[in-house]
């Protein structure tokens, strides 16, 4: 990795990104603007729809600085969600309490020819304020990042409908009909840098993709829809801001994360916590910065099982370039006082 030994940022987690090692770690998590937070929960108790939040630029810059006003994060995610993209396109998109999105599923190529990019950007105008908000109100020292979700990952939210145990309508296009998912995904492909070029444009220091659904895919499926798609994204959009890092999640990839780093040309990867610390040590972080991956549970759990877990994961990683975050996004019942520990041990560790 390179020596960033005299980086001119003061930002940890963007030194982290360049390959500095650092002592202690910068450290953010995955979904820390949510519910388990009462000021989240008093602002979007005022809301009608969950995509009323996404579209409402100073709740979600609001909703962005939360977690790190209260904890200290090193960074800030913008408030957003991943089918905001699905959206713009011009899919139905809702959200029910309890039940998560709700799509209009793209069954038939008809379906599919109705979506376009036409005015996406602009559909999507209120996300990139809300990056611009929250970037002029955080500290010299916190970084902001924006995301997306990679294109298999949302094509298959768009073919399903919602979440699903096992995405079967989605895998069957792959499966009957791959010119059709083609070009599905190569609009997902166009869109997602737009989105995420967007993004960095406003302010957004780096960048998250959200390939929450990569252990759906086994070989060589996963490489030509997972990895491929990703690649492109990359490509495009470090044409435009090549010194923005970018980090990718591939959830659930097992030993198919090792094919991540040089497949995708990404400065980071973030881990599930089914991946072992030690052989991402030995595979993964001579190759890229590795990001991750407390169990979210744990998080739950708190206590002297959370103080073993950090410690034998910072144990691991925390010699080489790495950022702590979680192996998921918290969980509704987390305890604040246990993420509030987490920051204290994080913050107290030294190699």
């Amino acid at each position: 990795m390179v020596d960033c030994s005299d980086s001119p940022t003061r930002k940890p987690l963007l030194r982290a990104l360049k390959g500095e090692v650092l002592n202690p770690p910068p450290f953010w998590l995955m979904r820390q603007a949510g519910r388990y937070l009462p000021e989240y929960r008093e602002v979007r108790g005022k809301v009608h729809g969950f995509l009323d939040l996404c579209y409402s630029a100073e709740l979600a810059a609001r909703l962005t600085l939360q977690p790190v006003e209260r904890f200290g994060m090193d960074a800030a995610i913008v408030f957003s969600d991943i089918l905001v993209v699905p959206d713009a396109l011009g899919q139905t998109v809702e959200f029910r309490e309890g039940e998560g999105p709700r799509l209009a599923p793209i069954r038939s190529f008809d379906a599919l020819r109705r979506l376009s990019l036409d005015g996406f950007c602009d559909r999507l105008a209120p996300v990139y304020e809300a990056v611009r908000l929250a970037r002029r109100a955080l500290s010299a020292e916190t970084a902001l990042i924006g995301f997306a979700g990679a294109p298999w990952t949302v094509a298959a939210y768009m073919i399903e409908g919602g979440g699903s145990a096992d995405f079967a309508a989605a895998k069957g296009w792959v499966r009957e009909r791959p010119g059709e998912f083609r070009g599905l995904i190569d609009l997902l492909i166009e869109a997602t840098a737009m989105h995420i070029i967007a993004q960095a444009d406003a302010g957004a220091e780096a960048i998250q993709l959200f390939e929450s659904w990569a252990g759906l895919l086994a070989e060589p499926r996963f490489t030509e829809w997972s990895v491929g798609p990703m690649r492109e994204i990359v490509r495009r959009f470090k044409r435009v801001h090549p010194e923005v890092p970018v980090i990718v999640f591939p959830r659930g990839a097992g030993a198919l994360y090792a094919k991540v780093p040089d497949g995708t040309g990404v400065e980071a990867i973030s881990m599930d916590p089914a991946v072992s610390v030690d052989w991402a040590a030995r595979e993964l972080q001579s190759r890229c910065v590795v990001q991750g991956n407390l169990d979210p549970s744990v998080l739950v759990a708190g206590g002297p099982a959370m103080r073993r877990e950090v410690e034998r994961i910072l144990a691991a990683l925390g010699s080489g370039p790495f950022i702590f975050n979680l192996g998921h996004g918290v969980l509704p019942n987390t305890p604040l006082e246990h993420v509030a520990e987490l920051a204290r041990l994080i913050r107290r560790w030294r190699a």
